[in-house]
């Protein structure tokens, strides 16, 4: 399918999607009938408490009332009993739907019930109920010893995650109309989840430890998807989405006197256009093209305008510049005739407009962005190369660093190193880089560096030591859900939580059952996507070798390849899946009487043209590639050597202007490693990745002079940055007590006078210690006394 039968498509980028579908994905609908059972345990117990009346009639108090006798509930040994009572309080999370009429019913009570859940404390008691069913070995050990692992193995575990799912989804999306006392809850439960008070570890620590535990196979029962949506929202709630990342980004420059941003990333992103030609210019060559042969026959000479032959070529089927040299690589051919270069070529499709008979032009024009949407930027590392390559051609030596000295070169390289110095820009990253490095010179006259208490300083801090285990383990998880993974049976079986105890029989509950297990998947790869790009932009706005440490872990675990083999399927096919069935989805499901299903209702799926969370999910990754290899020449390699740039082009067939944007960059990155026949056979992928990606102005990432594009230092840049992480790690978290640093104390009164901890065994041992380490041992006085 090439990318003329692709429409725009119509996706607004954000921290999530509707609030309707984030609760919908939290449920399979293989769990469905749990939903009616859940009405029952909670109306059972509501009538003999309350009888004769609603839930919606009750007052605020007498709502109280009712849920704190629930609480008492979980308090009681018998484990049925407790279940019974916690399946009553997910229904009331749910949004008691037997007493609504329609789906935004549901939803308003489900925010309102979590907000009085969360005041009474019931979070808290959740936790406690958490903590006992993730050390419970005697579901883990009759979970190892089944064939097949299903939903009853795990129905405990699942209402505890939904019930503190949704009190998280409810409590963290805010609305307009909410009261003040909401938002003082939301204020307090953020502070609650981010900072400690009766664990010594933030509550997305305990959510990753579930999933080591899960990844290592002592644990195969835990639901995954839950524990991983929840992990996804607990850190979306307390780091914050992509627009607070942008005002703490922008206070954060304040405060160490950088200069603001050129410009608002979000923004220049929401107002970029897919690259592809408007369908009437296509028609206006064609036409042209028709009137120049008519003229032609009838032996009139053809008075058209001069245009640029490339941007004819946009619409001829060969390349000219393919003829040139040689053949094309097969890796190189397999997708030129997609068209794909054509449809991405936004700037030479500028010069046909105007070159069309004044006559010929529709009524209604399309405005094309006047320049280009970002403003260059230039390193002072950039600075620095220009100086030296030009003190070295006019002059014959070099000054080092020295980016003021001018002295006896010509005009026009004062007039260039002006220019660079313009748009010079400094990150915070560098300050950082450059604050670190003063402190491992001097850490003495420096003294102790003041670390804010942030949440994600806090969050780093108690991952820190169990990182590596935790990425390996979410790209184990990423690499069974990823669409392109065949079933292998070493693989770790993620569909715990969606398999129901009775294989299906018929044709038409093996239909719905593999709709469900696609959609599983499709959850996982976005909850996963999306927390690591949080975890990454976070720590590296944190600091940078926060960043640095997450990122090498996550290269030394192979997520380069393993996103690039997740690309490599048909990506516009994986965008337009339709896995999910509309009249099964919460809380459409739970007022609506459900039709009939047939294969035809199965098959037919909703009207999108595209899967919200699928691209929401390519984009993510797309990001996090970015991420890692951005500035990494031994990483940029990587991509070529998995020859990533084929890949990629196919992604450019998805007409979404930030997916657009991420794909351009990663080949934009790698095009000076691809060799000069590549170039010429993409140059309107070359031309697309002008018009799109951010100018740096000495990068001359199109030709493959760069300096840095040295092989020979690839292996050694990945060491200096892991001696650095390493160093900094060391200096900020490890506090040893016996520093060379710290003060000796010489006073023998003082030292004999402090209080040892002694262990509680020393003291059935003390005699036979004196014996053996004091009286049997000859004291030499003369040496000591020498000593002295």
């Amino acid at each position: 399918q090439g990318s003329v039968d692709c429409p725009n498509l119509e996706f607004e980028y954000g921290d999530a999607d509707g609030h309707g579908a984030e609760l919908a994905e939290l449920y399979s609908y293989t769990e469905e009938p749990e939903l009616s059972h859940n009405r029952r345990c909670f109306e059972e117990d509501f009538h003999t408490q309350v009888p004769d009346r609603r839930w919606l009639e009750l007052d605020r108090a007498q709502q109280k009332a009712y849920i704190m006798h629930l609480l008492d509930g979980l308090e009681v040994v018998n484990r049925d009993k407790r279940l019974r009572v916690a399946r009553a309080i997910l229904y009331l999370a749910q949004g008691v739907f037997g007493d609504c009429d329609n789906e935004g019913d549901v939803l308003h009570w489900s925010r309102h019930n979590s907000f009085l859940l969360y005041q009474l404390g019931t979070f808290s008691a959740f936790l406690e109920l958490l903590n006992m069913e993730i050390e419970n070995s005697q579901a883990c050990s009759s979970a190892l010893r089944k064939p097949a692992i299903s939903l009853a193995d795990s129905t405990e575990l699942r209402v505890l995650l939904s019930v503190m799912y949704l009190m998280v989804e409810n409590i963290r999306v805010e609305q307009e109309t909410d009261p003040p006392e909401w938002k003082t809850c939301r204020e307090t439960f953020r502070m609650e989840l981010s900072f400690p008070v009766h664990t010594e570890e933030p509550f997305a620590l305990l959510l990753f430890t579930m999933v080591t535990k899960f990844c290592s196979g002592h644990a195969p029962h835990f639901p995954m998807k839950k524990v991983l949506l929840l992990l996804w929202k607990v850190l979306l709630f307390t780091l914050g989405g992509f627009e607070a990342l942008q005002t703490m980004k922008v206070r954060r420059r304040e405060e160490l006197g950088l200069p603001p941003l050129p410009e608002d990333s979000i923004q220049v992103v929401r107002g970029m256009r897919a690259a592809s030609p408007p369908t009437y210019a296509i028609e206006l060559v064609e036409q042209q093209q028709q009137q120049q042969q008519q003229q032609q026959k009838r032996g009139h000479r053809s008075r058209r305008p001069l245009m640029k032959q490339d941007s004819l070529d946009i619409y001829n089927e060969r390349d000219p510049f393919k003829n040139d040299e040689g053949g094309v690589d097969e890796e190189e051919n397999d997708d030129v005739d997609s068209g794909i270069e054509g449809e991405l070529d936004l700037m030479e499709r500028d010069a046909i407009i105007p070159a069309m008979p004044a006559q010929r032009l529709p009524i209604e024009r399309v405005s094309f962005p006047k320049g280009l949407p970002w403003a260059p930027k230039v390193r002072q590392k950039d600075i620095e190369h220009f100086l030296e390559a030009s003190r070295n051609k006019f002059i014959g030596f070099t000054l080092g660093q020295d980016t003021e000295t001018l002295i006896g070169l010509p005009r026009p390289i004062h007039e260039s190193v002006k220019t660079l110095k313009q748009h010079k820009y400094v990150s915070i990253s560098d300050v950082q880089i450059k604050n670190e490095e003063e402190l491992e010179k001097c850490p003495m006259s420096l003294g102790e560096e003041e670390v804010q208490e942030t949440p994600c300083e806090v969050l780093y801090r108690a991952m820190l030591y169990n990182l590596p285990q935790y990425m390996i383990a979410l790209l184990k998880i990423l690499l069974a859900a990823a669409p392109t993974s065949k079933a292998k049976t070493d693989s770790i079986n993620i569909l715990a939580d969606v398999l129901p105890e009775e294989m299906p029989i018929t044709v038409l509950q093996s239909m719905k059952l593999g709709i469900d297990v696609n959609r599983h998947k499709e959850i996982i790869v976005k909850s996963i996507s999306a927390l690591l790009l949080l975890l990454l932009k976070h720590f590296k706005l944190n600091h940078i070798y926060q960043f640095e440490y997450v990122s090498q872990h996550l290269v030394f675990a192979n997520c380069i390849p393993l996103i690039l083999k997740f690309f490599n399927q048909n990506i516009m096919s994986y965008i337009a899946a339709k896995n999910s069935i509309s009249v099964l989805d919460y809380p459409h499901c739970t007022v609506c009487d459900l039709p009939e299903l047939t294969a035809e209702s199965l098959e037919a799926g909703d009207n999108n043209q595209f899967c919200w969370r699928n691209l929401f999910s390519c984009i993510n990754l797309l990001r996090i590639l970015n991420k890692l290899t951005k500035w990494k020449h031994s990483r940029t390699m990587m991509l070529v050597v998995f020859k990533s740039a084929p890949i990629l082009k196919r992604a450019l067939k998805v007409k979404q202007a930030m997916m657009q944007l991420y794909v351009l960059k990663l080949l934009k990155i790698q095009t000076k490693y691809l060799g000069r026949q590549w170039r010429k056979s993409n140059m309107k992928t070359m031309s697309a990745i002008y018009q799109k990606v951010r100018h740096r102005m000495n990068d001359d990432w199109a030709y493959g002079n760069d300096i840095d594009a040295r092989p020979w230092d690839f292996q050694a840049e990945e060491c200096t940055l892991r001696a650095n992480i390493e160093a900094f790690n060391s200096r900020r978290y490890d506090k040893p007590q016996d520093s060379e640093f710290a003060p000796v104390d010489n006073c023998l009164q003082s030292v004999l006078g402090q209080r040892l901890e002694l262990p509680e065994d020393f003291h059935y041992s003390y005699e036979l210690w004196l014996e053996r380490e004091v009286f049997s041992q000859p004291i030499r006085w003369e040496e000591l006394l020498h000593c002295q």
